[in-house]
């Protein structure tokens, strides 16, 4: 069937727009905050590349502060597109990614619009897109529900964030597990 389980260096944790303004309408929009700001630690425990992007900044301002802090050394292009993947800054930085990295972990909102839009730019750009689906959302649970429903129908791989960090981690007793215990407990 092709299906195996995912290493960190097959992986890019790319974070969509939890902007304070929009992250003021979304459903559930603490445990997004929540589990973005978990990936973010683990990628970092395992040496991901992470890349994030911000959409219109000018009329929907910075990430919320939880995560705003977190930006620092995180390339983050500004975009307009809904399609993160049709902003040719963010298409280069995912060019630029070592040739290992197969798989885009998507984290952020709107599930429905630019989760959506990012994860089938990932299909056309030759990239498995990995929906973590405790940590997106949409300003109501409906299109949250459609979306999530919509991009498993497409081929992406949805599933919560625990999920995720263990697959990547593989076992425990290791030096990362301990380090990343803090952030799944």
């Amino acid at each position: 069937m092709g299906v195996s389980l995912l290493r960190p260096e097959q992986c890019c944790l790319h974070v969509i727009d939890p902007q304070q303004s929009l992250m003021a309408h979304i459903y559930e929009a603490d445990r997004v905050v929540t589990n973005i700001s978990r990936l973010m630690q683990c990628a970092r425990i395992l040496k991901m590349p992470i890349l994030a992007n911000t959409q219109y900044k000018k009329g929907l301002g910075p990430y919320v502060p939880e995560l705003e802090e977190m930006m620092e050394g995180v390339p983050c292009p500004d975009k307009t597109e809904f399609n993160a993947l049709a902003n040719q800054e963010t298409r280069t930085l995912i060019n630029r990614l070592p040739e290992t990295v197969t798989t885009l972990i998507l984290v952020g909102v709107e599930t429905h619009i630019c989760i959506y839009q990012t994860a089938i730019g990932a299909l056309e750009h030759g990239l498995i897109p990995w929906v973590v689906a405790d940590a997106v959302s949409s300003r109501t649970k409906n299109n949250y529900d459609l979306g999530l429903s919509r991009l498993a129908a497409v081929g992406a791989s949805v599933g919560p964030a625990e999920m995720i960090v263990y697959e990547l981690l593989g076992r425990a007793g290791i030096p990362e597990f301990k380090a990343v215990l803090p952030y799944i407990v």
